[in-house]
């Protein structure tokens, strides 16, 4: 049973939810976890002039995805940061690449999931998964949320992300702040629900 995880991180806030993803996921006996990175869009001199070179060269050892690859999943968990409420660029056109797979219907019935990070605590974290949703659910997937057995996200003693739709991370507007334990606790609990839900679904009868 083959978990993907498929994730755009600019600062290495998303990168570092995908990490507590794959923790999640790896619980789940039988799962083959795959971390990749989608394709960079922007050229080396503008990710300098960001100041986000140095997090890109860190993360350099992550695999690129490539959209022929993600038939072999059961399970895709995209993770993207949050641009005035959507996903970002980068996501966005490694997604419109997929028509292909589309017209074969090639990801009808895998797990579909997704987690995000937005730099201010009500800067998009719901639309954006919901609005990614909308691929996944025209690619025919099995789109799986946070579930509120995951108690964190009721919690209201400090400022976190996490919501029933996906895990998420408040980065801060400079990007000083990293993903907190319970941020990264709900990123653990989907990796593993959704790697949960795909092993039923990929047992064979």
């Amino acid at each position: 049973m083959k978990v993907f995880i498929v994730y755009y991180s600019m600062y290495g806030h998303i990168h570092r939810m995908a990490e507590a993803v794959r923790e999640g996921a790896a619980e789940v006996g039988g799962a083959d976890i795959h971390l990749y990175r989608v394709p960079e869009t922007l050229p080396e001199e503008v990710l300098k002039k960001m100041g986000a070179l140095e997090a890109q060269q860190a993360m350099a050892h992550v695999p690129v995805c490539k959209v022929e690859d993600l038939p072999q999943a059961d399970a895709i968990i995209f993770g993207t940061p949050t641009r005035f409420g959507n996903m970002c660029g980068q996501m966005r056109q490694f997604l419109d690449a997929t028509g292909g797979l589309w017209g074969q219907g090639a990801l009808v019935g895998k797990v579909g999931s997704v987690f995000v990070s937005s730099a201010t605590q009500h800067g998009g974290q719901e639309s954006t998964i919901l609005g990614f949703h909308v691929t996944l659910l025209h690619h025919g997937m099995v789109v799986v949320g946070l579930p509120y057995a995951f108690a964190g996200q009721m919690r209201i003693d400090e400022v976190t992300g996490g919501s029933p739709y996906g895990a998420s991370t408040i980065a801060g507007g400079k990007g000083e702040r990293m993903p907190s334990e319970n941020e990264l606790a709900a990123a653990r609990f989907q990796g593993r629900h959704v790697a949960e839900i795909a092993s039923k679904l990929s047992r064979k009868p």
